[in-house]
């Protein structure tokens, strides 16, 4: 799966009928992702959402990650599954569904080397930069961090947190396979241009 921008949903930042053509926007704009991230909605409402998104994603060439849920992921047919240190445990995913790409978070060095024993498919690593949209986030990680972990693993690495137009570039200064990012694309009226603002080739020189 291409991992290079991944944009995280949910029904409370994204209206059900909005789907298709939001899709379609996105994937113009140059991600290639959705993570559908809605952990208090019912089972019933995350399948029917899924579902709606899993059909817009296939169309659009977009892969399809649900954060946390397997169950939910299982039934929409998503490509992968997201997991955090409190959720199911990367080798229990594997057990249930082995065919859901796996990630797993970590927001510091001492996370990454328990990570590396649970062998998941790429490392979700953040919050880079402080964020307001996840109450329950850990101190940012930094760059410098950030760097530091990409050298401890031999897997892909997707940042996520606080990341945005203004310092996306520091991010793409680090050997990362991607980025994961809500505001900066949920909050923009032209979803299509947040996106392509985003991407690594469309920077200015590159650096920290």
């Amino acid at each position: 799966m291409d991992l290079t921008l991944q944009v995280l949903v949910s029904p409370e930042n994204l209206a059900l009928g909005q789907i298709p053509g939001f899709c379609a926007a996105i994937a113009r704009g140059g991600a290639t992702v959705v993570q559908l991230r809605a952990k208090t909605d019912p089972t019933r409402t995350m399948i029917r959402y899924g579902k709606k998104l899993r059909e817009a994603t296939r169309n659009e060439g977009l892969g399809l990650i649900v954060d946390d849920r397997v169950d939910v992921a299982m039934a929409v047919k998503a490509d992968g599954v997201h997991v955090g240190q409190d959720d199911m445990p990367v080798s229990m995913v594997r057990a249930i569904a082995p065919n859901l790409l796996v990630g797993l978070s970590v927001s510091n060095v001492e996370e990454t080397y328990s990570a590396r024993l649970e062998h998941p498919d790429y490392l979700g690593v953040g919050p880079i930069f402080p964020t307001f949209s996840k109450l329950d986030v850990s101190a940012p990680t930094g760059v410098d961090q950030l760097i530091e972990i990409c050298e401890m693993v031999d897997i892909p690495v997707v940042a996520i947190g606080g990341i945005g137009r203004l310092n996306v570039s520091q991010v793409w200064g680090c050997p990362i396979a991607g980025i994961a990012v809500i505001s900066a694309v949920m909050s923009a009226e032209d979803k299509e241009n947040a996106c392509r603002s985003l991407r690594p080739e469309n920077q200015g020189p590159i650096g920290r």
